[in-house]
């Protein structure tokens, strides 16, 4: 199909307005051009967008998912104007980076505001995803710098020693575990869990160990942040997992060590072996590997 987006920009500003000739004056056009366009996508969709009535013009059912998918379809048009922008004034530095949940929500936060603070014309495309996912788009070229707490080497990439971490066992203080200092996984998995949604690297991580263990994880609640998570165990709704680095000082719940031999998380920064030389990566590795960046240490 092939839609014009002057037509698209119409739709918009009609539906927005509840008005052809409010909306037709949004995008400078008269009245009867605007309705001609609205026509025109209509006639090429097979339905009706807009019901008619005196004051003006309210979405159908057709129109109100149409407006869902022409706002989404603009956006992400501005958005690309404004990432190719600085590629128009000069601008080369720009970096792909993938990170997982864990350093994404603690560490990586204040390290990259000081590369950025060094380098303010840098542009930096930051996504979340699980390690194994990091590590293949680093190697196959998807992405110019990963950071893992995988142990295992990958024989086309390079690793650096980034950050530790340890996962931690908070509860409620009036769990029947809160007693304990420390807590297999095993014991925790007999109490209602708070957790990250499903698809989260954390969440992901936890079923997969659980799995191992012949077991599943009983969530009570899902969350889509670790501050959530500490409330929700520190108002007695449940237990959860988390990195000692996301718990907040002062939180009120009960920290408990997670004896289990994966609990050390490791973090490393990896980059392909072969990649070509590229001045922006190489100045962001050492920014996050420097021995100046205090590293968390185990607990």
């Amino acid at each position: 199909m092939h839609y014009e987006l002057t037509d698209l920009r119409v739709f918009l500003a009609v539906a927005q307005e509840g008005n052809v000739s409010r909306g037709a004056a949004r995008c400078h056009l008269a009245p009867s051009s605007a309705s001609l366009r609205i026509k025109g996508l209509e006639n090429t969709l097979g339905t009706a967008l807009f019901t008619r009535h005196a004051r003006g013009v309210v979405p159908t059912a057709a129109g109100e998912r149409m407006l869902e998918h022409v706002q989404r379809c603009l956006a992400g048009l501005a958005q690309m104007q404004a990432d190719l922008a600085p590629y128009a004034q000069g601008l080369t530095g720009h970096l792909s980076v993938l990170a997982n949940s864990n350093v994404l929500h603690s560490f990586l936060p204040q390290d990259l505001a000081a590369f950025l603070a060094r380098h303010p014309d840098a542009r930096i495309h930051l996504q979340e995803r699980l390690g194994t996912d990091i590590i293949a788009a680093v190697a196959e070229g998807r992405a110019d710098v990963g950071i893992v707490a995988v142990d295992s080497d990958h024989p086309q990439l390079r690793f650096h020693p980034y950050r530790e971490d340890r996962f931690v066992v908070l509860l409620p203080r009036a769990h029947a575990l809160a007693g304990r200092a420390a807590l297999r996984f095993a014991d925790c998995l007999a109490h209602p869990l708070i957790s990250l949604q499903t698809g989260t690297a954390l969440h992901t991580y936890l079923a997969s160990q659980a799995a191992l263990l012949g077991a599943r994880l009983d969530v009570r609640v899902q969350v889509t942040g670790y501050g959530a998570m500490a409330a929700l165990v520190a108002s007695g709704a449940g237990l959860a997992i988390l990195p000692h680095s996301a718990v907040a000082p002062g939180n009120d719940a009960v920290v408990a060590a997670l004896d289990e031999p994966w609990a050390l998380r490791h973090h490393r920064v990896c980059v392909h072996r072969d990649a070509p030389t590229h001045w922006l990566r190489e100045q962001f590795v050492a920014q996050l590997c420097s021995p100046q960046s205090p590293a968390l240490q185990p607990h």
